[in-house]
């Protein structure tokens, strides 16, 4: 198990070695009384507090292996007095303060092994590291140090893996680091350091492998003699101030793998012509090659058609190359990133980079290219950008491109592309940017562009488009740019608009557009700038919202409107007096007899469909189709004017009514849209909702989207009532408490089942997947059977393939949310595993992940797994001892009569509790899958003593 005991000593604990076993809680004090200790090995797991003083009695250690857990505080002193120390190992850690004096005891002694980095650990480097003589490797990167690398350390004649990169030092590297001849590693990157690097490097650090000095503010030139450290895998000079040539034999380097020497000065001597490109293509291992930002100039060689099938990165970028780019670029099929952007290069897109199939980002913009756009890039299923943008291009866009079903970003403007816009470009469901400004492009704008779900920028200015903008526009609700000016498009602005609350820039200038300019874009909080000029708009300008602010509206160059605030000097809209009055009067007259006519054709229509209705079904409960649509009215109405009696629950973004119509109970979420986000729930639990049909999900029967009484906008959700209430409530309340109602095992693991069915099936049985984001019991709800549905969609987000959504701006509830969003982790199905793995731990101890007996670092997760397995009756909620404890004894008799063997309940519960425990790991990588929980669920169930 990772215990070795003294073979002399007979009971006495010598090594301790237990990487990456996923344990988890603080180091007890008491180690300190395994005096025989010689090492530790706790690399890779989850503990957590600080690294116990205790540690110092411990004075036969010689390997302390802390690394890669979650330790805090400040590194002990104490350490100090364990004199026989190798290895010292606390990297990845969440370790603070200063690096202790006390470790100056060590250096002086048999210390080879000091890692300290991925820390936040303050203060400079001591000056007394350079004492310790036998120090191999010393890491100290990525913490928050300070200072100048002192140069005493040029005494560490031993030292191998010198790292200190990622910091805040500053000041130059001293001299006698650079001879430091058995350096393998020397990384400084990501500081302040200034300076040259000496031009014998390579002479006096012949054994380098990997040289890390990018981000820095180092100038003069790259030394020749870097050649001669023969080993050299890694060389990163990125972002600095160097100059001068690359060395031209650079490729005789051949074990070369990574060269970054972009965003410096570098130039190309005359008459040279990339040589040292030509010669990189002896590096068969080559994987990173980034030159880009500097000041290299000359025609591109087509020797790089022959680099190394393993290079994965090739960046030229933002420099002053010429030429053509060779036919012969085909061949390099390992690149997934390509980017000659900003330069000069000519001639047409080579076909053959149809035969990269595993690029995902091909940047060709700023250059002088002609020709078309391969139909090729058809074959590119992997791709995510594509800009091409700033060229010469012409022909039609292709269709082919439809089969990019990845695409995210496609960016051709400023170009001379022609024809109509294929309805293909808009397969991809991940496309958020879109920008084909400055061409010539004609026809209509697809209708298609509206299963955009996730478009945020959409600049289409500056072409030949013509028709009507499309409705289906408005399903984008995501966009924040819309640039659609200097067109051709006619009629008015679609109504759809209305829906786009997150419209920031709308720039439909220079077109003929026509109608009325609409009110609800007063409406449409988020709009920053609205630019309608020089249409053929008419009528009175709105007065609110955007429009009170004559700098962010321009109306300019539409003859017949009128109204608006008055620095936009239009003439006042005309209503005579008499004529005023007497429309008033007619209105009066007119306007009751017209609401009566449609009040009584809508009785008639009401009572005919009724009649119909009571033919196909017998309650409300069997299909939606009965009301698909519902107003506010109504809804007040159902609800008792939306009575505190009628109240049944309050969330983030709005509260809950029980209420009844058609005969039928429901539950109406009314949304409190002045709470920020709340729209935004709203439109996730529509779209999440819209498509979807399982058993164990809350079932939407319409929804509301109107103005109440006062004229405010109003937002509601309508679905079946549930009349068990919440998981919350059954666990939670008061009546359950007392025993009032008992909730059974058998109960609470059905419950379980049902809703990890649910979270499989919008995890692997939806179009795309769906991350549900908020799991937790009081959005679980029971039928009249005691039947689970998962409700509240507020934070749903659909999971789209290799689009990488970030999980910064998720809310969620503290105690369930997965500890990565926090981070800005990806959204991933891995996070509602994480929350279902509480919400089971919550159902079999009957404590919340917020109660206050978790505190000093402990949670529910560490609760239940330091239980677990033999004290695991000591976490289950009481109320279900008794029950669990006379199954178990009557099932048990029964058995032992028939003479089967016997399933204790604690097996049960073990088994129960660790499903519970491996769903909530903080590591992503360490969770169970939802279709396993299912199935391992279900197996529980089946061996339950007593059930059938």
């Amino acid at each position: 198990m990772g215990v070795t005991c003294s073979r002399r000593h007979k009971g006495r604990v010598t090594f301790l070695s237990l990487p990456g076993r996923r344990l988890i809680g603080s180091i007890p004090p008491q180690i300190g009384n395994l005096s025989f200790l010689r090492a530790i090995n706790l690399v890779d797991n989850s503990f957590y507090g600080e690294i116990p003083q205790e540690i110092g009695r411990l004075f036969r250690l010689r390997i302390l292996n802390l690394g890669g857990n979650s330790f805090r505080g400040e590194i002990t002193s104490n350490i100090s007095f364990c004199s026989s120390v190798e290895v010292l190992n606390v990297t990845i850690n969440g370790l603070v303060g200063r690096i202790p004096e006390g470790l100056e005891n060590l250096t002086r002694k048999k210390l080879n092994t000091l890692l300290l980095g991925l820390n936040n650990l303050t203060g400079t480097i001591p000056k007394w590291l350079g004492n310790a003589s036998s120090l191999v490797q010393l890491h100290l990167g990525q913490n928050n140090l300070h200072g100048s690398i002192p140069y005493e350390l040029g005494r560490l004649s031993t030292l191998s893996s010198f790292v200190v990169g990622q910091n805040n030092l500053s000041g130059i590297v001293p001299p006698a680091i650079y001879n430091l001849s058995s350096l393998i590693i020397l990384s400084a990157e990501g500081n302040q350091l200034r300076g040259q690097i000496p031009s014998d490097i390579g002479l006096t650090l012949p054994k380098l492998r990997g040289i890390f000095f990018g981000i820095n503010q180092l100038t003069g030139r790259l030394p020749v003699s870097l050649l001669n450290a023969s080993q050299l895998k890694f060389i990163g000079f990125e972002a600095n101030n160097f100059s001068g040539p690359v060395p031209r034999n650079i490729g005789g380097l051949s074990a070369l793998e990574r060269l970054t020497l972009g965003k410096n000065q570098l130039e190309i001597v005359e008459g040279d012509d990339f040589s040292f490109l030509t010669s990189l293509t002896n590096c068969s291992n080559l994987s990173i090659l980034d030159i880009g930002g500097n000041r290299l100039k000359g025609q591109l060689p087509p020797s790089i058609a022959n680099f190394s099938s393993k290079l994965e990165m090739l960046s030229l970028s933002g420099n002053q190359i010429s030429g053509t780019v060779s036919e012969g670029i085909g061949n390099m099929i390992g690149l997934t990133f390509l980017d000659f952007s900003n330069n000069f290069l000519t001639g047409e897109i080579p076909t053959s980079m149809g035969k990269l199939e595993r690029l995902q980002d091909l940047r060709l913009f700023q250059n002088r290219l002609s020709g078309t756009i391969p139909s090729s890039f058809g074959n590119l299923t992997q791709l995510l950008y594509l800009p091409l943008g700033e060229n010469n291009l012409k022909g039609e866009i292709p269709p082919s491109l439809g089969n990019c079903r990845n695409l995210e970003g496609v960016y051709l403007s400023q170009n001379k592309i022609s024809g109509v816009i294929p309805k293909e470009l808009f397969s991809s469901r991940s496309l958020y940017l879109i920008l084909l400004a400055g061409n010539l492009l004609s026809g209509s704008l697809p209708l298609e562009l509206g299963n955009l779900i996730n478009l945020r920028y959409l600049d289409i200015s500056d072409n030949r488009l013509s028709g009507e903008i499309p409705n289906t526009l408005g399903t984008c609700l995501m966009i924040g740019k819309l640039y659609m000016q200097d067109n051709l498009f006619v009629g008015s602005i679609p109504s759809s608009f209305s829906a786009l609350k997150s419209l920031e820039y709308l720039d439909l200038s220079r077109n003929s557009l026509s109608g009325r300019i609409p009110k609800y874009l007063q409406n449409l909080t988020m709009l920053q700038s609205l630019n309608l000029s020089f249409n053929r708009f008419e009528g009175e300008v709105p007065y609110e919202g955007v429009f009170r602010n004559a700098s962010a509206v321009s109306v300019a160059g539409n003859q017949n409107l009128c109204g608006g605030i008055e620095k936009f000097k239009l003439p006042p809209c005309k209503v005579q007096g008499l004529k005023k009055k007497q429309r008033s009067r007619n209105l009066k007259l007119v306007i009751p007899i017209v609401s009566c006519s449609i009040l009584l054709v809508a009785l008639l229509v009401y009572f005919t469909w009724a009649k119909r209705s009571n033919r196909k079904a017998t309650t409300m409960l069997q299909t939606q189709e009965l009301f698909p649509k519902i107003s506010y009215a109504e809804l007040s109405q159902a609800t008792n004017g939306f009575s505190s009696s009628n109240l049944i629950g309050e969330g983030s973004f709005g509260t809950v009514y029980k209420g009844i119509t058609h005969g039928m109970q429901i539950a109406v979420k009314v949304l409190n849209l002045k709470q920020k986000g709340a729209f935004k729930s709203f439109l996730a639990e529509c779209e999440a909702l819209r498509n979807i049909r399982h058993r164990n999900l809350i079932k939407v029967l319409t929804v509301c989207s109107s103005i109440d009484f006062k004229g405010v906008d109003f937002k509601a959700i309508v679905y079946e009532f549930m009349q068990n209430g919440s998981l919350e409530e059954w666990l939670h309340s008061h009546e359950v408490q007392v025993g009032v109602q008992h909730f059974s095992f058998i109960q609470r693991l059905e419950i379980a089942i049902e809703v990890a069915h649910a979270i499989e099936y919008l995890h692997y049985h939806c179009q795309p997947a769906i991350v549900h984001g908020d799991l937790k019991p009081s959005n679980i709800l029971l039928d009249h059977e005691m039947v689970a549905h998962v409700g509240d969609f507020g934070l749903s987000r659909f999971l789209i393939p290799n689009m990488q959504t970030s999980s910064i701006g998720i809310k969620g509830t503290i105690g369930y949310v997965a500890p990565e969003y926090g981070m800005g982790g990806r959204v991933s199905v891995a996070g509602d595993v994480f929350s279902f793995g509480i919400l089971l731990l919550e159902m079999i101890t009957r404590k919340r992940p917020t109660d206050e007996i978790f505190k000093d670092g402990m949670n529910l997760h560490q609760f239940a797994k330091l239980a677990l397995p033999e004290r695991v009756m000591d976490i289950v909620d009481p109320s279900l001892l008794q029950e669990l404890q006379s199954i178990d004894e009557n099932v048990g008799d029964a058995r032992r009569r028939r003479r089967e063997r016997r399933i204790s309940i604690k097996e049960i519960l073990i088994t129960f509790a660790r499903i519970a425990v491996l769903c909530s790991m903080d590591s992503p990588n360490d969770r169970m899958e939802m279709k396993d929980v299912v199935a391992q669920l279900y197996d529980i169930k089946k061996k339950f003593p007593g059930n059938h």
